[in-house]
């Protein structure tokens, strides 16, 4: 998949609001493939409904949203399923990990889906997050931070595509934000086009990567390098 448009979308509930105005709705917006984007957009403006849309889990919407020149309007479940195993991946504001689980058995659940990786390869991406000391410890026993690079994990563990972040660095100090964006910014190296949605615009200075600013729709910043640069 190259690109994903989206065309005068507009969450149904917002569709009799004649004043209505937004940073992300009814405007004309395409994603290329490879880039980094940042949407941005004040809190509660809809950027955890834009992310859901795109992967599928709510289609209460007008307009038009096409994965190339597919209208995904046209897709059924059976469709999405196979979509979200082999072309995408969301990393969800809330995380939704599993707390009574380990680290290692929650990436594992949705590896036992795609059959992607082998364990060796996980405990690798485990040290390359460097959280391998925290394979067999419960999720629910880990700091926020830990708890993220485990959701990180999990989402990257089917190498998608597409990934999906839902303000992957909100509740984060500035340290452990730092280091959450080096994650994305080495997923994104892979070829991955990762779409995340913030409403810290500030963050696009930790990347050394092209990243594009999304505001109102408009691109508002290309970004080829940032300020404090990623290794």
């Amino acid at each position: 998949m190259e690109r994903i448009s989206f065309e005068s979308v507009l969450p149904q509930v917002f569709t009799h609001h004649k004043d209505f105005k937004s940073e992300i709705w009814n405007s004309k917006v395409t994603f290329e493939r490879g880039y980094l984007y940042l949407v941005e957009a004040e809190s509660g403006k809809g950027k955890s409904t834009f992310c859901s849309y795109i992967s599928g889990y709510r289609h209460d919407y007008t307009g038009h949203i096409l994965f190339d020149e597919t209208d995904i309007s046209t897709y059924k479940m059976c469709d999405w399923v196979n979509f979200r195993r082999r072309h995408i991946s969301h990393l969800f504001q809330e995380l939704r990990l599993f707390p009574e689980l380990t680290a290692f058995e929650n990436v594992e659940i949705k590896n036992q889906l795609t059959r992607w990786k082998s364990s060796t390869q996980i405990k690798e991406w485990f040290e390359q997050l460097d959280i391998a000391d925290k394979l067999d410890v419960e999720v629910g026993k880990m700091s926020y931070g830990q708890q993220q690079r485990v959701a990180i994990a999990r989402a990257f563990v089917n190498r998608p595509k597409i990934l999906i972040a839902d303000e992957p660095t909100g509740n984060l100090d500035p340290e452990t934000s730092v280091g959450i964006m080096k994650l994305l910014d080495r997923i994104n190296r892979t070829d991955t086009t990762v779409i995340m949605a913030t409403h810290d615009s500030s963050i696009v200075d930790q990347m050394r990567r092209r990243v594009l600013e999304l505001r109102k729709g408009e691109l508002v910043r290309d970004q080829a390098k940032g300020v404090y640069g990623v290794n």
